[in-house]
């Protein structure tokens, strides 16, 4: 691997140790002198990745499914359970919510409360009464969502009658039909093709403890048969999918057994095929515990490679905090995220400059040129046959679902990075194959989905099983001004590329003057997203877009001169908007977002800014940190919700150098796409 650390000359700003200068120096030193303590000796970074309770829950399950029993495990992640519960008692009302400060989810509090039962949790403890009460005040465990009802039926808790069909027999459908897994979704995908085969075998959990919660219900478990729908699913296709998922239920035992079989060997040969070693199918926490049920209900032995390594998987995702013993806790995070956390922390010291930045950056960036992905024609490839390999994933491994928002992000820090570079790095390859993905990726209309083009079959987020709305990875505001940034970037601002994605940006602003934000929460983070981008392509701080955008920021910002947004704001998604005079509170990472899409707007000089910066300085912790337990990611928008254990500390750097950057440049032009 070349080495990218070498002959890189001192940023202008660099030599502030943090003990002299003005305060925005001092806080700027602190914040990057944080970063690079906590760079991996590889070069890579990577923080921790947080959801809600769901996901150690299933953790519960999955080990308990299988009659597992891991007295210190299971002790360990219970204090985080009931951790989490205590602390969201005030909103969520003794179960659990999908994020910080958020109200109680149903379906998240139901998982929750039965992993605790499993491990043996007296249904009579006062923490497990306060919690059966709010569920049933929710409307029972009966108002649970799909993946939980399929959840539910593995430990006996609902009739399978209670979770909408999918047959295996789905793997077999021709391209041109309605329903096939390349019009699905990545995650989508991953997830449900090895579930099919679950669902159709109906396994039983050894469940040891032999727990059940019909306590939960407010009807009979053995009566529900009825699914409550998602708030997006919409007449008449909900109702003409509703009846045919009846049918299907009452076609099932008619399945021909030789299809049956063809199918089956479809979904075990699809998941074996991007099994992606020990960092698991589609590297996300589902899909690789589907994989595993899905093995077993095959026959495969727990000591074939195949179990090993999907087990394998799964364990790399759980993390322990605090000492052992009654002190520490454990969680199960839902996937690992190193490229994301590399590229980003890569710009925030660029921006922050200084010679040791730099050469941390240098190392950073090299490990990222190992994780290029070049030999492998992922699912992407249905749509796009003829367009050669080139981008990064997300995670450390997976070959097979590159995405742009990551792939657009790397190559922005490594253009930026080259400029100064050693000749002959790589870099310049990398680039190049990157962009020419990146470019062949784009969608009809000018915008990016993340993983796949054109996923736009929107009347598949009304069958019932897609109740989570989930389904579709359909071109998105925020990734496609990452996409267009890049571009800009690299001087192809003029491209049809570019040009159609400045259409499309423009098209997407929200009357209010922002932008929705897919990925992060919500409207903050697809607004910096998208005038970043705007501002990099060409636009002018006069032009009527920025102009609105930056009147939306100010007006939105809070008393204390942060911003906040939770999630709450989804479910608002083309109906009425969140309150602006009732916003969520301030954080860090938001405050960031809200200073640099200002500062992209040419608004470098606003009152806003300084307000925003002396929030972000008067919190800053003495080893450069920020506190902040928001959940400012986002997994899928109303259901699913993720807390970047990273995004505290990067982004408040980045803003706070840019904003250090522009003052002594005197300019309101931001250089990078970024």
């Amino acid at each position: 691997m070349p080495n990218l650390t070498s002959g890189a000359p001192a940023h202008p700003n660099a030599g502030h140790d943090g003990q002299a200068g003005d305060p925005l120096d001092r806080a700027v030193a602190a914040a990057a002198r944080h970063l690079l303590q906590r760079q991996r000796p590889d070069g890579h970074w990577v923080f921790e990745l947080e959801a809600d309770a769901t996901i150690p829950s299933e953790y519960l399950m999955l080990h308990h499914f299988f009659g597992h029993v891991q007295p210190e495990k299971e002790a360990r992640i219970g204090r985080y359970l009931r951790r989490i519960q205590a602390e969201q008692r005030a909103n969520a009302g003794g179960g659990w919510p999908l994020f910080h400060g958020g109200p109680l989810d149903i379906s998240c509090s139901v998982k929750a409360y039965l992993a605790l039962r499993l491990i043996g949790d007296a249904p009579d403890a006062p923490h497990m009464i306060e919690a059966r009460d709010a569920i049933l005040a929710a409307g029972g465990a009966e108002r649970s969502n799909v993946f939980t009802r399929a959840a539910l039926a593995l430990f006996g808790a609902v009739p399978w009658r209670a979770v909408p069909m999918m047959p295996p027999e789905i793997m077999l459908l021709p391209r041109w039909f309605p329903f096939h897994v390349s019009k699905i979704s990545y995650w989508a995908r991953t997830v449900l093709v090895p579930l099919t085969v679950v669902m159709a075998r109906r396994p039983a959990a050894q469940n040891p403890r032999g727990v059940t919660i019909d306590e939960l219900f407010r009807t009979p478990p053995e009566q529900v048969k009825d699914w409550p729908g998602g708030a997006h699913q919409a007449e008449p296709w909900a109702s003409l999918f509703k009846a045919l998922d009846g049918a299907l239920h009452r076609a099932r035992m008619l399945f021909p057994r030789n299809h049956r079989a063809r199918a089956e060997e479809a979904c075990e040969r699809f998941v074996t095929e991007r099994l992606n070693g020990e960092d698991g199918l589609g590297a996300i926490y589902p899909a690789m515990a589907n994989a595993v049920l899905m093995y077993h209900c095959l026959g495969v032995a727990q000591d074939d490679p195949r179990m090993i390594t999907a087990w394998a998987a799964i364990e790399k995702l759980v993390e322990e905090r605090g000492p052992q013993g009654e002190l520490g806790e454990t969680y199960v995070q839902p996937c690992l995220s190193p490229v994301w956390d590399t590229a980003l922390v890569s710009h925030a010291l660029l921006e922050a400059g200084g010679e040791a930045e730099r050469e941390a950056v240098g190392r950073g960036l090299d490990w990222l040129l190992s994780k290029e992905i070049r030999d492998v024609r992922g699912d992407w490839a249905w749509k796009r046959p003829n367009l050669e390999p080139g981008g990064w994933a997300f995670q450390y491994e997976n070959a097979h679902y590159p995405d742009v928002d990551d792939t657009a992000v790397v190559v922005l820090a490594m253009d930026r990075y080259r400029a100064t570079a050693p000749a002959d790095t790589g870099l310049d390859g990398a680039i190049q194959r990157a962009t020419d993905w990146t470019v062949g990726m784009q969608s009809r209309g000018g915008g990016w989905g993340a993983f796949d083009a054109d996923n736009t079959f929107h009347y598949l987020n009304h069958i019932p099983f897609a109740d989570h709305g989930a389904l579709l990875d359909p071109p998105t505001a925020d990734v496609s001004g990452r996409c267009l940034a890049m571009l800009a970037q690299l001087g192809r601002g003029e491209d049809a590329a570019s040009k159609a994605a400045i259409e499309y940006l423009l098209r997407e602003q929200e009357a209010d003057g922002s932008w929705y934000g897919r990925w992060g929460v919500n409207y903050i983070y697809g607004t910096w997203s998208a005038v970043t981008a705007l501002n990099a392509a060409g636009l002018p701080p006069e032009h009527d877009a920025m102009r609105r955008a930056a009147g939306w920021l100010v007006k939105n910002q809070n008393p204390d001169g942060g911003w906040g947004e939770d999630g709450m704001s989804y479910p608002a998604r083309g109906g009425t908007r969140p309150d602006p005079r009732v916003p969520a509170p301030s954080s860090a990472s938001q405050t960031a977002w809200g200073m640099l899409a200002l500062m992209a707007c040419g608004e470098a000089g606003h009152e806003a800014v300084s307000r925003a910066a002396a929030w972000l300085m008067e919190r800053q912790k003495e080893d450069g940190d920020w506190p902040e337990e928001d959940y400012t990611g986002t997994g899928f928008p109303r259901v699913f919700y993720l807390r970047y254990h990273g995004y505290r500390r990067i982004f408040p750097l980045w803003a706070l150098a840019r904003l250090r950057n522009l003052r002594a440049s005197n300019t309101r032009r931001v250089s990078y796409g970024l």
